[in-house]
């Protein structure tokens, strides 16, 4: 049931997404005006407005002047609505189920406009520190029966220990990063905090080393060039979200690998 509920809310939060994705970085509202046909400015009637399903009735087409609908737009309707589900069954009915699922939701989103734009909108970051330290506070409380503010203690910690780090690479190596994943690198540090120690170190490897190997990759297949600017957001996203999953796991492996 978990995941079912997950799937729903999944895809309509991922038909929000899309105008969050769209609208966000040229400075719109997401709320008003209602989404249009950006070709002939008719409005989305609201049976064409169901996630995945009318796009594929109206198959990838306008309603009112058959101009093509990207693909992406089902595709993270969809992929929002798998990355749901999944968490979920990850976590099952508990108190933390909501500050994961708004995680998915901002990785979603970050992860989008920093491909399209090559930036982190501080209107997305910022106010996300607010809204993870609020559900995840509810997550520690956890109805009072197993209270854990000993996790959420180690959440604020890791979320300046993580941002500092990236804001001494930061001017150590301004090239390397931008601003914007200093910001992005507090909240990561948050939730990976409240995982655990285990998790913050696996997740800030893991971003680092995903984001080495796609700019090798890239340089190599002649995609990118040294002076290129290559946006690393997604790719601390998805590290992040390793550690989340298999951060204690992989660092107890590790550990008992080197006979510790």
């Amino acid at each position: 049931m978990v995941m079912l509920l997950g799937a729903v809310l999944g895809l309509v939060i991922g038909s929000f997404l899309n105008v969050v994705v769209w609208r966000v970085p040229r400075g719109e509202s997401v709320a008003h005006p209602p989404s249009a046909c950006p070709r002939c400015g008719h409005r989305v009637r609201a049976r064409d407005n169901v996630p995945v399903l009318s796009w594929l009735l109206l198959r990838g087409r306008c309603r009112d002047c058959s101009a093509p609908i990207g693909a992406r737009y089902p595709a993270v309707e969809a992929g929002t609505a798998v990355a749901f589900a999944l968490v979920g069954w990850w976590l099952g009915w508990s108190w933390a189920l909501p500050a994961f699922w708004y995680l998915v939701a901002v990785s979603v989103a970050l992860t989008l406009i920093d491909l399209d734009v090559r930036r982190l909108p501080d209107v997305i970051v910022l106010p996300s520190w607010v809204v993870g330290v609020l559900l995840l506070t509810v997550a520690s409380w956890d109805s009072g029966q197993s209270s854990d503010w000993g996790a959420l203690g180690r959440a604020l910690i890791a979320a300046v220990v993580m941002g500092a780090s990236y804001l001494l690479i930061l001017l150590v190596y301004p090239a390397g990063m931008g601003l914007g994943d200093v910001k992005l690198a507090v909240l990561l540090g948050l939730y990976l905090g409240w995982i655990g120690w285990s998790a913050l170190v696996v997740g800030w490897f893991a971003g680092f080393l995903l984001g080495g190997i796609v700019g090798v990759v890239l340089l190599l297949t002649r995609r990118a060039g040294r002076s290129t600017q290559l946006p690393f957001g997604p790719w601390m996203l998805a590290g992040c979200w390793i550690g989340l999953v298999v951060g204690p796991t992989v660092a107890a492996g590790y550990l008992e690998l080197v006979g510790l």
